[in-house]
Formats: structure tokens, sequence, C-alpha cells
């Protein structure tokens, strides 16, 4: 698959499915109606994907330059952590404004959303890297 492409569907697929968890999540976490859960969750994918290129692009040339190739766990775990604390500097305001609540509650907000998201980007990556296989940066 060309690597621009890989890039989009994977966006495209781990946005979609992040939606429905993230819904999920803020549905049990919020007083927010499910409406208001689902539109923060589109707006949070819509900024996420828009970061999920760039942190990915950036990632991917960084990853070229190196002289160990492969994607091991401590790796995998690195960009996930680094891809969910630029996403969370992002959404934190947006999430207290979209919500009605101050930052510390945002803030807690996201919190539970980086670790459900942590455990689904790594899960994620792991399964489109097997189903797609991995990027010529990694091999």
């Amino acid at each position: 698959m060309h690597p621009v492409t890989r890039k989009i569907v994977f966006a495209i697929s781990f946005e979609t499915l992040g939606v429905l968890l993230a819904t999920l999540m803020l549905l049990a976490l919020s007083d927010a109606s499910a409406s208001r859960s689902f539109l923060l969750a589109v707006i949070s994918a819509a900024v996420a994907l828009g970061w999920n290129f760039i942190f990915n692009s950036v990632f991917e040339a960084w990853e070229a330059r190196q002289s160990v190739k492969g994607r091991p766990l401590p790796l995998r775990a690195l960009h996930a952590l680094l891809f969910e604390g630029g996403l969370t500097l992002l959404m934190v305001p947006v999430t207290a404004w979209w919500l009605g609540v101050g930052l510390r509650a945002a803030l807690g907000y996201e919190f539970a959303l980086i670790v459900l998201f942590v455990v689904y980007t790594y899960a994620f990556t792991w399964a489109f890297d097997h189903l797609f296989g991995l990027p010529p940066s990694a091999l």
C-alpha cells in the first residue's frame, strides 16, 4: 500500500472506531447527552485526524533514520503515549468549552479517554500492521 494511502486508511478507520468508543466513554462519565457526547467525539476525531497525519508523518520520518528496524513493544508504547499527549494538549480546552465544565473536569474526562485510547491505539496499530503489513519506514 502506498505510504500516503496507508496513512489515510489508518487515520479514517482509527477515528471511526474511536468516535464510537469516545461517545460511550463520555456517556458513562459525564452528564452530557448522547448527542453532545457524540458531537464532542466527532470534534475530537476531526482534531485527532489532523494530528494523526502530522504526528505519524514526523514519527515515520524519524523512524526511517533509525538503524534498528521494526516496531517492538517499547516503541509502540512510546508512539501511543506521545500521540495521546499531544492530542490531550489540543483537546482539554475544547472539552471544557463544549461540555461547559472547568479545565480540571475536562482534564479528568480526557485522562479517562487517554487510558482508553492508549490501549486502543496499541491494539489498533498492532492489528492494522498485521492486516496491511509494516510501512516501508519500519522495514
